[in-house]
């Protein structure tokens, strides 16, 4: 008998079947992780690597292997002969993980502003801010998700603060943005992502003040509205 599907059709995990430059243990992790931030794998759900690694289209073995990754990081945790269950956050810890963000990110993002970025690396900018967009549009959610996290650790890297950009690739891991599909389906997530254009002209224009604004109303929407709130 064939196991139970972990997501419905319509959100089903993609298969890792195809060579990538990324080892599959890393591939599984980063995918099962864009799916708990989006909602697709939701607290209380249990896990089995045997069924995800058939989603997959691979070996148990580096599903296995990202599980223990993604435990250690605190996404899920082990239950013995079941598999692992998915892992909920406060409201309060969700808030403090976003404090977190605003102290590392706003001066660092102030900090690109006034200082510029060359043609090549703005042009590159503006195209994931693009992309970002199409993928709210079409209510891609993990697309939308890994654009988005592309975009933010690339301009964050831009201001030459490794530390930071590590504590926040961290952080956005565990952000849980349950609202973000509703808001997709309404039509209402592309407003919000189009604040990645405006984020990018902020930086185009070296006006910090308005990449100050943009970016405290930006962070807001993780508690806010992607999060159903």
């Amino acid at each position: 008998m064939a196991s139970r599907p972990t997501l419905p059709d319509s959100r089903r995990l993609p298969r890792l079947d195809e060579p990538r430059d990324l080892p599959l243990r890393a591939q599984v992790a980063e995918h099962l992780r864009h799916a708990f931030i989006v909602g697709d794998l939701t607290p209380g759900q249990i896990l089995s690597a045997p069924t995800l690694a058939e989603e997959f289209g691979i070996s148990a073995t580096p599903v296995r292997e990202a599980m223990l990754d993604l435990a250690t990081e605190g996404h899920v945790t082990a239950l013995p002969y079941k598999g692992y269950r998915v892992l909920e956050f406060s409201p309060e810890t969700r808030a403090q993980h976003v404090e977190l963000r605003a102290f590392i990110e706003i001066p660092l993002m102030r900090r690109v502003a006034e200082q510029g970025l060359p043609a090549d690396t703005l042009a590159a900018a503006r195209r994931l801010a693009e992309d970002s967009l199409r993928a709210a549009d079409s209510t891609d959610l993990i697309e939308f998700i890994r654009l988005d996290t592309s975009l933010h650790l690339g301009l964050l890297a831009a201001a030459g603060n490794d530390v930071a950009v590590r504590h926040v690739r961290s952080l956005r891991s565990l952000a849980r943005l349950s609202g973000l599909r509703t808001l997709a389906e309404e039509g209402e997530l592309e407003n919000t992502a189009r604040e990645h254009l405006e984020i990018v002209a902020a930086i185009a224009d070296r006006d910090p003040a308005r990449m100050h604004t943009l970016m405290a109303a930006h962070l807001g929407h993780i508690t806010g509205v992607w999060a159903g709130n």
